[in-house]
């Protein structure tokens, strides 16, 4: 069976530094690409910090960020950046034409037995495999933020993904130090659908002067162990993120999904969460 050596992860925001951080540190040579260069050194940046922290805590040693940092690349330019690579990990904004044009160019530039994953945490695998040269080796590999403390990997098999580039990602995941599920494609997967449900919720009783926002994360943390409440998890994930995959579900499933008013609200105000220093709690 194959092994994967190289990765490049597109996208070098939250999530995608995220992703390369992750592979990095598991020994994977890694090539974080995005459009400007100001983009992939504040990704670099962000890994960077993170790892500093974990030196600082006594989680980590220093020569193993040190070496981390050294496996990870900087690009700006996108065929050299994949033309090498075994793996690319897409994880750019959650657009279906945006992230499908992508697929399409990419596959005009990877190697023949290069696997293309995505970071989408709603959108159809299938569909998007269907822009790819090679669909059969296409699939979903939803990351949990912050990754380097969530370890979950959703492993997502598109109507077209073969056995051998499920087989091959989940030798990957598991050098990556995940704990990984296998699920079919279908709008939300398993965890996007089950965890948008609680925190959609949240926020229609939060409208309707239930409890305070700290209240209704209290019951779920303390009553039901949740590490994070509903309602500032999204204020981690993004108001604007969750917003866009409520709608789309909304679209796909039904009216369990319609986005609560003060969701929208709280997105046109531009207080999107923790990134913008304000959303259901106050970051500043």
């Amino acid at each position: 069976m194959k092994q994967i050596q190289k990765i490049t992860v597109i996208g070098a925001g939250t999530m995608g530094a995220g992703i390369a951080h992750v592979a990095a540190y598991s020994g994977f040579s890694v090539r974080l690409l995005d459009l400007d260069r100001k983009s992939v050194d504040a990704g670099i940046a962000h890994v960077s910090a993170t790892l500093a922290k974990g030196v600082a805590l006594d989680k980590v040693t220093e020569n193993h960020a040190n070496e981390t940092l050294a496996r990870i690349e900087g690009a700006t330019e996108t065929l050299d950046a994949v033309a090498d690579a075994d793996l690319v990990v897409e994880a750019i904004p959650e657009n279906m034409e945006l992230k499908k044009t992508l697929f399409q160019d990419l596959s005009t530039m990877i190697k023949e037995d290069a696997i293309l994953a995505t970071n989408t945490s709603s959108l159809s695998v299938t569909e998007l495999a269907s822009s790819a040269a090679n669909p059969e080796r296409v699939l979903g590999m939803h990351f949990f933020n912050p990754p380097h403390i969530l370890t979950l990997l959703e492993l997502v098999r598109a109507w077209q993904t073969s056995e051998d580039t499920v087989s091959i990602v989940h030798a990957a995941g598991e050098r990556m130090g995940r704990d990984m599920i296998i699920v079919h494609d279908s709008p939300g997967f398993a965890t996007s659908r089950l965890g948008l449900i609680l925190g959609l919720e949240a926020m229609r009783m939060v409208q309707a002067g239930v409890a305070t926002v700290e209240d209704i994360d209290a019951a779920m943390t303390l009553g039901y162990r949740h590490p994070m409440g509903p309602l500032k998890l999204t204020d981690h994930v993004g108001l604007d993120v969750r917003l866009a995959i409520a709608e789309h579900l909304h679209r796909e499933i039904g009216e369990q999904f319609r986005p609560p008013q003060i969701l929208r609200q709280l997105v046109r105000a531009g207080k999107l969460g923790k990134k913008t220093g304000e959303g259901f709690y106050d970051w500043s």
